[in-house]
């Protein structure tokens, strides 16, 4: 069964493509997806065999994964409620996706929260974000309580492997043209 037709039968987007384009890189190991909705990433993830933890705080949200996962007996997607502002996961991953989610947060927070990922993943692990932008160029056009400024992002994983970083025009799935930074980063073993 392929992921396109779990997430089409059950009218979900595909995966985010950097999701998909990490997954040449990242094999599969135990895998947090932040703020994953209704489960699109999750789903894929699962697929392709990761252990995937899938965590969102909208328990509607929440529930609907877990409908997913028992109508498709699927054994290794493990769905909860959890407030990603609290910054207080409790385990450690080889893969931390967090694709459009850091700018619906408290932006007091995100510092904790990117802090948080990078604690609890395991040396030679990655962290995917991808999070839009505010900048003089390209002002944000949406209200998004956060957005990232030129060389934020990368800046908080400096001792890190940047494997990808880039600052990108992309269009969101409402057709609204954004600026969005995009990093695939690993952790260092030591």
């Amino acid at each position: 069964m392929s992921d396109e037709t779990i997430n089409s039968r059950y009218g979900l987007n595909p995966a985010h493509s950097e999701v998909v384009e990490a997954c040449k890189t990242v094999t599969p190991c135990k895998v947090l997806d932040m703020g994953c909705g209704t489960g699109r990433n999750a789903l894929y993830l699962s697929q392709l065999g990761f252990q995937v933890t899938a965590v969102d705080n909208n328990p509607n949200a929440i529930n609907r994964l877990q409908q997913i996962v028992a109508e498709e007996n699927i054994n290794n997607i493990q769905a909860q409620v959890y407030d990603i502002n609290q910054a207080e996961l409790s385990e450690d991953y080889g893969f931390i996706v967090c694709t459009v989610t850091l700018m619906f947060l408290h932006p007091a927070r995100v510092a904790a929260v990117i802090a948080d990922m990078q604690a609890h993943t395991l040396p030679g692990g990655y962290n995917l974000i991808v999070c839009a932008m505010d900048t003089d160029e390209h002002p944000c056009p949406a209200p998004f309580p956060f957005t990232f400024h030129e060389g934020q992002l990368s800046d908080a994983y400096q001792g890190w492997e940047l494997l990808k970083y880039n600052e990108d025009i992309g269009t969101m799935h409402n057709g609204a043209q954004l600026q969005f930074a995009t990093l695939l980063a690993r952790k260092p073993h030591r």
